[in-house]
């Protein structure tokens, strides 16, 4: 094999790092542009250049959140297990709100009735609305700790429910994830649509970056002064196998603050994600709207790269045992199955990505009225 087991789990955390940037980038702003759907667009024909801006693309961009499951499911197996036992209500509101989505681009210009596309707008406001918010609240349930525990037959018992999920910091992450890709979706029908639709899209864009920036200090001042972190105390060698339950790990206040004391460049990513998002409102205000576009991306990136870095080797930590807390040491496959899917994600993650591009820019331009009158019953 062509790296030790330690090195492998360091390069999947990586791996599902990047596709879960990736997928924030991508139907990230899909999502935002759901969401701004009954804003920016006031007339039947306005709605359908909304909803065309991503018309072509948004089953592709999907994907991206496909193959993070996918990913997680082949390097992280034991997460997968227990994010399926203590978020299930809220993965299956997620997967119905996603429900909305093919069935409201397919059927809504089906009929020409207004009641009838009416329904299906709103439809396609509620899959970009609850997939970030649910999203925002598992991750700050995350940092919180999830209540679950193994018995000493290594089955997993998880004691919270649904409800429990709705806690104040949780809530504030959700409507930092909501804000956040409201921005660059916002930012992104900038860069796609002109006239009145623009304009409207650009002061949601200002509004929605401001709040943005506003909610991540918030979070990351509270993360550092008012919630309970996890550190490892003693573990086994990181190179070996070992049992989720094997190791001590201590809660204290400020210790998801600790890999940018050990690492300073660290704290690049949060500058990132504020100075993105501030950016992004400037641009929007002087009518950039590519450099926008790019400037909420930076954010985005720097906002889901923070959290990351900042559990680091955490993935699942436990706040009913946490010893029995899943990192990226003793949540992961075998040595040959990650040694196998490395090869598997180095051929076909560049193939993806030229692909994605390429799709891009033959799909580049932007949506006008005049496309929409033009092609009545090809167009969404």
């Amino acid at each position: 094999m062509l790296f030790d087991y330690e090195t492998y789990k360091l390069i999947w955390w990586c791996f599902v790092g990047v596709l879960l940037v990736g997928f924030a980038l991508t139907d990230g702003f899909d999502f935002g542009v759901g969401v701004a759907l009954p804003f920016v667009g006031r007339t039947d024909t306005e709605r359908r250049v909304v909803i065309n801006t991503i018309g072509a693309t948004w089953e592709g961009n999907q994907t991206w959140l496909v193959t993070a499951g996918g990913a997680l499911f082949a390097a992280w197996p034991l997460v997968y297990a227990a994010a399926f036992s203590g978020f299930y209500i809220a993965m299956l509101l997620c997967l119905f709100a996603l429900f909305f989505r093919p069935v409201g681009f397919d059927y809504r210009n089906k009929i020409q009735d207004p009641r009838w596309r009416s329904s299906w707008d709103w439809a396609l406001f509620a899959g970009g609305l609850i997939p970030p918010v649910i999203f925002g609240v598992a991750f700050g349930n995350l940092l919180q700790g999830v209540p679950f525990r193994y018995d000493d037959m290594l089955r997993l018992e998880y004691t919270g429910s649904f409800f429990e999920l709705l806690n104040p910091f949780g809530l504030l992450c959700g409507v930092l994830s909501l804000a956040m890709l409201s921005m660059h979706g916002a930012t992104y029908l900038q860069q796609k649509t002109e006239g009145a639709v623009a304009e409207r899209a650009r002061r949601m864009a200002m509004g929605a970056s401001l709040l943005t920036a506003a909610l991540f200090v918030v979070g990351g001042i509270w993360i550092a002064i008012g919630i309970e972190g996890y550190r490892i105390a003693a573990m086994p060698d990181a190179n070996s196998v070992f049992l989720p339950a094997a190791k001590t790990v201590t809660r204290a206040t400020g210790a998801w603050i600790d890999n940018f004391g050990r690492w300073p460049l660290l704290w690049i990513l949060p500058a990132l994600g504020i100075a993105g998002a501030l950016l992004a409102c400037a641009c929007s205000a002087a009518r950039r709207s590519l450099p926008a576009f790019l400037s909420s991306g930076l954010s985005v990136t720097g906002v889901v790269v923070t959290a990351g870095s900042a559990m680091f080797p955490f993935v699942m930590p436990s706040s009913l045992a946490p010893g029995h807390s899943l990192t990226a040491w003793d949540a992961v496959s075998s040595h040959r199955t990650l040694s196998v899917m490395f090869w598997v994600v180095l051929v076909m993650l560049p193939i993806v990505v030229a692909y994605t591009g390429w799709v891009y820019r033959v799909m580049r331009g932007k949506v006008t009225s005049q496309h929409i009158e033009d092609n009545t019953h090809t167009a969404y």
